[in-house]
């Protein structure tokens, strides 16, 4: 029996399995591991092809697409990953970015309650010591601001942004894992203590903020948005070769869906 799908405005159309393996690189941040995740369900049930998911850099994950030993990459974040997308998609032609991209954003966010009762209202505030004081957690002076996981490309975006506005003067640039940063983030939330840091969607966290709070007096809110990102699909020409093609030249799930999506995938 043929089975079909409607996924992200793409029709799947199920087929005997081939012997051929799609292997999906997955980066370290939530969203693109939901997103390699809502492909490999779909993929491998309505199109009978086993799809494999390696973790990597986004660097490695090109070079990967580049040779052949990768297939694809769920969410290449552009202008942020733009080196990596000219070099393989314009100068090799070994990688296609598919034009269905998703809208996304990077910024600083703080939680609302502390923005309110301080009057912390913009990026420039993040210059002010005692702004600065709020989230000083070792008493050194200057705050701990989380500026994203080291390896991102966000987090280089984000060392340059905080030299440019001034504020890298009164907080100390912390890098380290998500999962970290947002653990310390829930700790703060639930304390009443306040917290500021790098914020990016589409992104569950935003969904969680609200499940916290429903009265959505701690929700964060974003002091600087950078916006015109766009998240993308990326696909080696081979395999749009496979049963798979037209999913991956179709892929489309625009913002509202993605958020959808990756607030589900944390259960």
């Amino acid at each position: 029996m043929i089975k079909t799908l409607l996924v992200g405005g793409a029709i799947l159309v199920s087929t005997p399995a081939l012997a051929e393996d799609i292997v999906i690189g997955v980066p370290n941040w939530p969203s693109v591991n939901a997103a390699a995740n809502i492909l490999k369900v779909a993929i491998e049930q309505n199109l009978g092809l086993q799809v494999e998911l390696q973790n990597g850099t986004n660097p490695i994950v090109f070079e990967a697409m580049d040779s052949g030993a990768m297939h694809i990459h769920p969410e290449v974040w552009l202008p942020n990953q733009q080196n990596l997308a000219d070099k393989f998609s314009k100068e090799n032609g070994t990688v296609v970015i598919n034009k269905n991209g998703v809208s996304a954003f990077q910024g600083m966010c703080a939680d609302r309650v502390t923005a309110e009762a301080h009057g912390i209202t913009s990026i420039d505030d993040l210059t002010k010591p005692d702004v600065a004081a709020l989230i000083d957690r070792d008493g050194d002076g200057q705050g701990e601001l989380w500026i994203g996981a080291p390896g991102w490309a966000s987090t280089n975006v984000e060392q340059i942004r905080a030299k440019s506005y001034g504020y890298d003067q009164t907080m100390e640039l912390n890098q380290t894992d998500e999962t970290i940063a947002y653990a310390e983030l829930d700790t703060a939330i639930k304390a009443g203590e306040p917290w500021i840091g790098f914020c990016y969607g589409p992104h569950y966290i935003f969904a969680l903020m609200r499940r916290w709070q429903p009265s959505k007096k701690k929700v964060s809110e974003s002091l600087k948005c950078w916006n015109g990102l766009v998240a993308s699909l990326a696909y080696n020409p081979p395999v749009s070769k496979s049963p798979a093609a037209r999913f991956f030249v179709s892929w489309d799930c625009q913002g509202r869906e993605s958020w959808r999506w990756y607030a589900t995938s944390i259960g």
